[in-house]
């Protein structure tokens, strides 16, 4: 790590934060059935739960994002995922503690996700987690999204925290990138949704976690 002091930490939201790969994948198969292809598992979905539509879509379809039907096999999915994205979505074991932990030791919060508003801002407002986060910037907050810095940038902002002074924890490499670019300490969180072909070790993070409060041992070492 850094010898910068840590005074924030900004996280991924999906698979990071939050466990939303329940519904992410009902929406997805949802449309599989109601096509009449069979229904598939969770863990067929959950390891894609963090690319959204695309992975879903991909899981569900084979499709990629290239596909001419793509865009409006994507918004039927939006809209589907819209409709239940609070039925199953829970905060991982140990983030609530983890949030409490940081605030007791005087550390803003906050979250930068790739997730659009349309989505965020409802998810967030509905769980009581997030009522303490200082700043919430989704993918559509900034002309650009992950692996661009600019919403992590623009998240320092918000708090008032030079960049330098931010550590930002996701569970996919353009968490990585993007919080790297930004110039802020990096953390990988291997509880998340990484696929089964995820080689974390070369996302040159400055750390990796395999559970929420881990991430407290690196604080005190920061």
């Amino acid at each position: 790590m850094r010898p910068d002091r840590t005074e924030a930490v900004l996280f991924d939201l999906d698979g990071t934060l939050i466990d939303s790969a329940p519904d992410l994948g009902a929406a997805a198969d949802q449309m599989r059935t109601e096509r009449g292809l069979p229904s598939l598992p969770l863990a067929r979905y959950r390891p894609m739960a963090g690319a959204g539509a695309r992975g879903m879509l991909g899981v569900a379809f084979g499709i990629t994002p290239e596909a001419p039907e793509f865009p409006e096999l994507r918004e039927e999915f939006f809209v589907k995922y819209e409709s239940r994205m609070l039925h199953n979505t829970q905060v991982f074991d140990g983030v609530a503690e983890l949030v409490e932990a940081l605030r007791a030791a005087g550390l803003q919060w906050g979250v930068v996700t790739n997730k659009s508003e349309r989505f965020t801002v409802p998810l967030t407002r509905a769980m009581a987690l997030f009522e303490s986060a200082r700043a919430i910037v989704s993918g559509d907050t900034t002309p650009h999204a992950k692996p661009h810095p600019e919403p992590l940038f623009e998240a320092a902002r918000r708090l008032g925290v030079a960049p330098a002074h931010c550590m930002y924890v996701g569970d996919d490499e353009r968490d990585i990138l993007a919080g790297r670019a930004a110039g802020m300490r990096t953390v990988a969180a291997t509880y998340g949704y990484m696929g089964e072909q995820a080689e974390v070790a070369r996302w040159d993070a400055d750390a990796a976690i395999a559970s929420p409060m881990e991430l407290l041992k690196l604080l005190k070492q920061a």
